[in-house]
């Protein structure tokens, strides 16, 4: 693709590095044929290539965003399915990232919508705020018909109360800073609570020591998928450490456009994480919500240009990993188990796309004994995409009922998957128990059977 940037424009770094992408697309649509909203709009400007041409006016012509850009952008999942895809490498997430950016900073979004979206941003970055506004949700679910019909806003709060658990778990031991030390015997200890004879090794004590990302919704509405995690790791003879001073990762209000405040969540969160490696060192940063993992492998990008934490964000994302890449490094340990359980594996947009992780949660599964199904159109999303559900429901509910119709079709008995907002989205459609991959790993070598299959 030519560009016309003048050298003023590409002076500042971010103009340049979205020029480079700009002039990697070749205009061939490969891209439309996997993207989403393409899939069930039908518009170009709601594929890929439409929106790099809509983005490359705006950019090219420093022009300020008009409603006509806004909303394509704005219908965009951020899926990166069009990376995949893309036979060029046109690094689309990088190009997104920074029109969202610049409407932030161009374009006044009406009063309910500019509200709405710093609410979100105020909220689900922060546990017990967020803990907060799912009480408020509890009470003013029978509300929700009225709710409803809020002119300009309606249906994305009746989102928003949809979405919300009918029950909120109670806050888990596991969820606050501190260590978790390696066990070394864990391996016959739960072969002696499963009654069982099978001969079992020793854990080596101590063959790493790991941070885990706590999160910020996660640790809310799943505290189960961190507790399942730290199990699995310490079983295996991990040290866990949970930061102090860790906190959101920034990713939400990044694909919201909010750079600010999202760089200043990150750097909270890079400076913990670099004090424990300053200190008695990391092997790994391990992220259980793959679309944290995108976000935080993506830091080096982000603050490339900071001279204060280019270093130590390059530090951080060269050694994050997704929970599931970095048990695949380990190896799984033997077993104790027996399960018939069919498994139908969800692979986020972020995990697949975002961070390339195809093949190794579906191999730990098979090697945990479990009948592992891929589920058909795997590459197209479930529709959650951060806030999307709650910004685009309709488009959002369109597409999550696209995949619960898939995922029925193979009749599993449960799904894995390794991102909340795929989990919260998906078990918003169906009845089948939807688990984190790793609480599936934890239970066949020893931990408690997942509470969403028990019950």
């Amino acid at each position: 693709m030519q560009t016309s940037f003048s050298l003023t424009q590409l002076a500042d770094p971010a103009m340049a590095a979205s020029e480079k992408i700009l002039r990697t697309c070749v205009h061939c649509g490969f891209c439309t044929a996997t993207c989403p909203t393409y899939l069930l709009l039908g518009d170009e400007l709601d594929s890929p290539r439409g929106r790099i041409y809509l983005i490359k006016d705006m950019l090219e012509g420093n022009k300020p965003a008009v409603p006509e850009v806004v909303k394509h952008i704005d219908r965009c999942l951020s899926c990166l399915s069009c990376m995949t895809t893309c036979p060029s490498g046109v690094h689309y997430m990088h190009l997104v990232d920074h029109a969202r950016a610049h409407i932030e900073e161009t374009y006044t979004r009406p009063f309910g919508d500019r509200a709405l979206r710093a609410v979100l941003a105020f909220v689900l970055p922060y546990p017990n705020r967020f803990r907060l506004a799912l009480l408020g949700a509890k009470l003013g679910s029978p509300f929700r018909p009225l709710v409803a019909r809020v002119p300009g806003l309606g249906n994305r709060l009746a989102a928003m109360l949809d979405l919300a658990p009918a029950e909120l778990p109670n806050r888990n031991r596991t969820d606050r800073p501190g260590t978790f030390p390696a066990e070394t015997r864990a391996l016959e200890a739960s072969a002696a609570l499963q009654g069982t004879t099978a001969p079992a090794r020793t854990a080596p004590a101590r063959t790493g020591r790991v941070a885990l990302l706590r999160g910020c919704a996660q640790s809310v509405l799943r505290p189960d998928f961190n507790e399942a995690a730290i199990r699995l790791l310490t079983r295996h003879g991990v040290e866990v450490v949970q930061a102090r001073g860790e906190g959101c990762c920034g990713a939400l209000t990044h694909h919201m456009g909010k750079a600010e405040s999202s760089h200043a969540q990150a750097k909270r969160t890079i400076d913990a994480w670099i004090a424990e490696m300053d200190g008695e060192g990391l092997d790994a940063i391990v992220v259980t919500a793959s679309g944290c993992g995108t976000t935080i492998k993506d830091y080096g990008f982000m603050f490339r240009d900071d001279p204060a934490y280019a270093e130590k964000a390059a530090r951080v994302s060269g050694i994050a990993k997704d929970v599931t890449e970095y048990m695949a490094g380990l190896g799984l340990m033997p077993t104790l188990i027996e399960s018939d359980l069919v498994v139908a594996y969800h692979s986020a947009c972020s995990m697949q796309h975002g961070q390339g992780i195809r093949t190794e949660p579906k191999n730990l599964l098979k090697r945990a004994g479990f009948a592992v199904k891929d589920v058909p159109e795997g590459h197209i999303c479930c529709g959650s995409a951060g806030t999307y559900n709650i910004l685009q429901p309709e488009i959002a509910g369109r597409l999550r009922d696209r995949k619960v119709a898939n995922i029925e079709r193979m009749r599993p008995d449960v799904i894995a998957t390794g991102n909340i907002g795929c989990a919260t989205q998906i078990g918003k459609g169906t009845a089948i128990p939807i688990v984190h991959t790793v609480e599936l790993l934890d239970w066949a070598t020893g931990g408690p059977k997942p509470a969403a299959i028990e019950r």
